[in-house]
């Protein structure tokens, strides 16, 4: 698993994790917050064969719900992307996240994530509610009747639990996080950073 790293030390490493070769580049999502919203697109353009992982981290999706939406609006009003609060914000989001998982699996996980974003944090709509799911899911290319399946199936949460703890062990704090050239960005900045670095070439191996 990645270590946590600064954009400075990133830098510093450029030259010689270019000559180490690649490695495979993973972003670790939550689909209830708007930062995944925020950043999602942006790491679909530019790093398109990234693994899709939902994630959560153990605790409330934030200590401040107040601080945690005013940061997401100011960060919206400066990538000049809209922003609509959904009715159960900030809550979790169980069955959306079961259904990434399902997603990921079918090599969709990009286009679902960014769907549920749109529908939740363009639209203002519950994630989820079963109709709201199946018109993320259709959006996506999959299989609807699979993703409301999934949607229910309480077995897929320990993959979206380790998935965060493996974020937590690198000393990773929050969610989105971009694990990338083995070192891990957390927080939309930090990725917001690294991507106006790696700028708009992609190598797209994979779309899970």
């Amino acid at each position: 698993m990645a270590e946590v790293i600064q954009l400075t030390q990133r830098r510093a490493d450029r030259a010689s994790s270019a000559a180490a070769g690649s490695s495979p580049t993973t972003l670790y999502f939550d689909l209830a917050s708007p930062f995944t919203y925020l950043v999602a697109e942006r790491v679909e353009r530019r790093v398109g064969g990234a693994i899709w992982r939902p994630a959560i981290l153990t605790g409330p999706l934030a200590a401040d719900p107040d601080e945690l939406t005013k940061s997401a609006q100011q960060r919206a009003l400066a990538l000049r992307m809209p922003l609509v609060w959904p009715e159960r914000f900030p809550s979790r989001v169980p069955t959306a996240m079961r259904v990434a998982t399902y997603a990921a699996e079918q090599g969709c996980g990009a286009p679902f994530a960014i769907a549920a974003g749109r529908l939740a944090f363009c639209g203002g709509f519950d994630i989820e509610d079963p109709d709201i799911i199946a018109e993320a899911a259709a959006a996506a290319g999959l299989d609807v009747e699979g993703a409301l399946v999934s949607a229910r199936d309480p077995r897929r949460d320990h993959q979206i639990q380790m998935a965060g703890r493996s974020v937590g062990h690198a000393g990773g704090s929050s969610v989105p996080a971009l694990e990338h050239a083995r070192r891990l960005y957390c927080g939309e900045p930090h990725i917001s950073a690294l991507l106006a670095q790696l700028g708009s070439t992609a190598v797209r191996p994979s779309a899970g």
